[in-house]
């Protein structure tokens, strides 16, 4: 059952970093392991913005695609996919940007899931953990690209 939460600070605004974790369909791009995103559904509600999305996620050989719902509340700088359908038996993702100061923010990342299978665990598990280990630098390093990078003092 592996968990993860990490704060990561980046020299962006809030702001930005929300819209750039917002953009799943551009996961392909830069975001480890991803090699496919489509967006079923889109709606909103209560001033949120729900998603309904496949990802599939690959290693070499290995493939999988899972189902999930994303929750993007702007008001509070706040992104929550949750697991619906595919190899895990659960699987929940969050990232809440908290401006820090001019032209910074941090980035709070909180993972937790676990497979179905135990041979699936067992060939995927610790790539996953490494690749989601590295998720927040993968999205810094968009922003950076993206927007570049200010020197703060």
């Amino acid at each position: 059952m592996p968990h993860f939460e990490k704060v990561h600070p980046v020299q962006h605004h809030a702001l930005n970093m929300f819209d750039l974790v917002a953009d799943i369909e551009r996961y392909p791009e830069f975001v480890p392991l991803c090699q496919a995103l489509t967006i079923r559904s889109e709606r909103e509600k209560s001033g949120r913005n729900i998603l309904l999305a496949d990802m599939t996620v690959g290693y070499k050989a290995i493939r999988e695609t899972f189902t999930c719902q994303v929750v993007l509340n702007r008001e509070v700088n706040e992104i929550v996919a949750s697991y619906i359908d595919g190899p895990f038996k659960y699987l929940e993702n969050k990232w809440h940007f908290e401006q820090t100061g001019e032209g910074r923010c941090d980035i709070h990342f909180e993972l937790d899931y676990e497979f179905k299978s135990t041979a699936l665990a067992l060939l995927m598990g610790s790539m996953f953990d490494r690749a989601f280990a590295k998720f927040t630098e993968a999205f810094e390093e968009r922003a950076n690209a993206l927007y570049g990078v200010e020197d703060v003092a």
